[in-house]
This record gives structure tokens, sequence and C-alpha cells, in this order.
């Protein structure tokens, strides 16, 4: 059950995040947003997700890639609400280049947002989830080709072997729940994916329908990209009390990817 829960949703301001934060909210939950825009159309998204639901949303525009700011974004949100029932680390950013023009800078940025900050926010978020006896962390952006797969799956996984539910009388509660699971998405038709189509084709010196069909989906069989609506759905499963045995698990969202 996801009502009266709260959900922190990283980089949540737009695409797949946005659409996670809107079901979650549908569903009861009081979000915290995380990300950059213009301030007057995230106050808008706030506004309207908390109207429309009869919820709280609140906006924290933490910088991902700075630990001070993951910190003082998690202590509000602590603060705030007693806690954080469900982590979706969503955040990511990505770049392509061969490794001898790999710019340094670049490198260093998706360290931090990709894999350091998910750690930062699964430690700060993990002691009020004990003390509830219950948490969902979602470990989002992971997928085949992700920088930082291995990390997130391993992190994934030691949090599922050390977030057992409390005990009572020898019996699992019932309305305890703590579970991690990571997911591994294919491409998704996203507004910065559909920004980078012109620029690649012009690198390639091809077609935008030709980027689509040799590039993005040349690993997905289904041809298709996958919708932030089936991510969100997805999301949205796994922090319900029905997907409460599915912890650790590794999941495909990828139009079979996995399976190329």
């Amino acid at each position: 059950m996801t009502k009266g829960r709260t959900a922190l949703v990283t980089g949540s301001t737009s695409g797949i995040g946005q659409r996670i934060a809107e079901a979650l909210t549908a569903r009861g939950c009081n979000v915290v947003l995380n990300g950059f825009g213009k301030p007057e159309e995230i106050d808008a998204l706030r506004l309207r997700l908390a109207y429309d639901h009869g919820v709280d949303v609140r906006h924290d525009a933490a910088d991902m890639s700075r630990p001070t700011a993951i910190e003082a974004m998690m202590a509000h949100a602590i603060a705030e609400f007693g806690g954080i029932d469900i982590l979706v680390n969503n955040a990511g950013t990505q770049h392509v280049a061969p490794i001898e023009e790999f710019p340094v800078d670049t490198w260093n940025a998706i360290l931090a947002i990709n894999l350091t900050a998910v750690f930062h926010t699964i430690r700060l978020a993990l002691p009020t989830m004990k003390k509830r006896g219950w948490g969902h962390i979602r470990q989002h952006r992971a997928r085949p080709r992700a920088g930082g797969l291995a990390f997130q799956i391993g992190l994934c996984r030691r949090q599922a072997r050390h977030r057992r539910p409390h005990q009572d009388g020898g019996a699992r509660s019932r309305r305890a729940r703590r579970s991690a699971n990571a997911v591994c998405q294919g491409c998704v038709l996203t507004p910065l994916v559909e920004k980078q189509i012109p620029d690649t084709a012009k690198a390639r010196g091809t077609s935008e329908p030709d980027v689509i069909k040799d590039v993005l989906l040349a690993a997905q069989p289904t041809k298709q990209f996958v919708t932030v609506a089936e991510v969100a759905a997805f999301t949205l499963f796994l922090a319900s009390d029905e997907a409460a045995s599915i912890t650790g698990a590794i999941l495909p969202v990828d139009g079979g990817w996995t399976a190329h």
C-alpha cells in the first residue's frame, strides 16, 4: 500500500522521473521532487500534483553531484515527513566518446551522479526505513549499456540481503516490508534522447530515422521505444505490497534487449 507513504524521486522534474512521481502521487504518495528546470514550470508541476491528488509535493533542487547538497536534501525531507518510504534513484547522466577523447570532468560527473549519489541517498534513507520496518529502494537507470551497472546491481543485492523485515513471534509481520530492486531499462524516448537524435544524425552523416533504427533501437528486438508510462507503472508495482517478495532482483524493461 503506497497511500500515505513518502517517496523521493531524484531527477523527477522531467522525463521518466516526472512520470514516476505522477504515478506515485496518483496512488496517494507524498513526493519530494528533485531536479533542475525553470522554477515556474517546476512549481506548476508541484502544485498540479498536490492539487489533483490531495498529497504533499515538495521540490528540492539539490545537485546530485554534490554530497553536501544530497545530505541537506535528505535531512530536510526526513524532517518534513519523518522519513523516506520509497526511494527512486532516477537521476543520471551520460556521455559517449572514445576513451582517449573522454573529458575528465565529464567522467567525474558521471561517477558522482550515477554512482556516488546512489550510495548517499541509500545510506541516508535507510535509518528511518529500518525504524519504520517498511521501505522500498528502486535503482533506476541501470541498463545493459549504462556505466556503473555492476555497482548498482551489487548495491541493490546487498540491501536485499541485509534489509529483512522485523520478526514478530517467529512470523513475519504482514505490515513489515523492506525491499530493493534494480531495473535494466531499454531505450526510452525522453526529451533528452529526442534532443540527441539530430546531433547524432549529423555526426554520423545519416538521417534521424536511421539513428532511431540503427543506433537507439538496434539492440531492442521490439524495435519500439520503451515508454515512460511503462517504466512508471512497473515502478509503482514494485513499490506495492503485491511485490513485497520481489527483492534483490534485476528486472529488465528493455524491449528484449537482454535477449538480443
